[in-house]
């Protein structure tokens, strides 16, 4: 992997990471058009460079952090389920991750679902992310689980599930934020303990690509975060459900029509 890579990579995690339409299928896409090569490191990289994102959250929301432990018990009972089918199946997510295929496939149908989310839940009660009960956490985290798929999108899944518990698209996209923090801080940890347990270790070049990335990702993402909460209080999410979409569509005509990405 060379520095330009790991900056593009990590504009695109910053970009993506928090809107609807999947950092790690974009990742994987950006990834496969540059031809990267298929290493231990470059898997590596594309989750551990989730953590440079978390800690723009942790800015931003800094004083949310601090109010009460109820904050962190309902994070932790939301991240339940998708870390244990993530832990039972790991697997075979590292094999899907290999498929830009897949990628594409959930790139449309997430968007689909974008298209008319508006619609489908247009009577919200609960304003304030602080509000929702446990039950409503632990339901949004089963929504997660569908992320465990490539390409349909970690920040979808949970506003989508906030919305369907009630929750204004502010309050639903803010705990989507916040859950991200203890999902993709496993993540990363799982991903580096399985890495340095197979005997890899990282060479100085490599730990400051992962720095850089992880700099620039954090960065971008206090970018896209804050615009992000403004457009779908005014838009909604139709134009991330048709973003989806095109890009998802285009990637299928391609690799029907031969076109070889090279996975990662």
């Amino acid at each position: 992997m060379t520095l330009f890579e790991a900056i593009i990579l990590a504009i695109i995690e910053g970009l993506t990471e928090f809107l609807p339409v999947s950092s790690t299928g974009h990742m994987i896409l950006g990834a496969a058009f540059m031809g990267m090569e298929n290493t231990s490191f470059v898997k590596l990289f594309l989750i551990c460079i989730q953590l440079g994102t978390i800690l723009s959250v942790l800015v931003l929301y800094w004083k949310r952090f601090f109010q009460s432990l109820d904050f962190y018990f309902k994070l932790a009972v939301a991240a339940v389920p998708a870390s244990v089918l993530g832990f039972l199946f790991n697997d075979y997510i590292d094999g899907l991750l290999e498929s830009p295929m897949m990628v594409a496939v959930m790139l449309v149908i997430g968007g689909v679902v974008l298209l008319f989310v508006d619609k489908w839940f247009n009577k919200p009660v609960t304003d304030n992310s602080d509000r929702i009960s446990y039950g409503q956490a632990f339901k949004i985290g089963c929504f997660q689980c569908l992320a465990l798929i490539p390409g349909t999108s970690r920040s979808a899944s949970t506003i989508v599930g906030g919305m369907a518990q009630k929750l204004t698209r502010k309050a639903a996209a803010e705990f989507s934020f916040f859950l991200a923090i203890p999902m993709m801080a496993g993540a990363s940890l799982v991903k580096l303990l399985k890495y340095f347990k197979n005997g890899n270790v990282l060479t100085a070049q490599e730990m400051n690509l992962m720095l850089v990335g992880n700099v620039v990702g954090f960065v971008v993402a206090i970018i896209a975060i804050k615009s992000f909460i403004g457009f779908v209080n005014k838009y909604g999410f139709k134009a991330f459900g048709w973003y989806r979409i095109i890009v998802g569509g285009v990637i299928l005509v391609m690799l029907m029509s031969g076109y070889s990405l090279a996975v990662i």
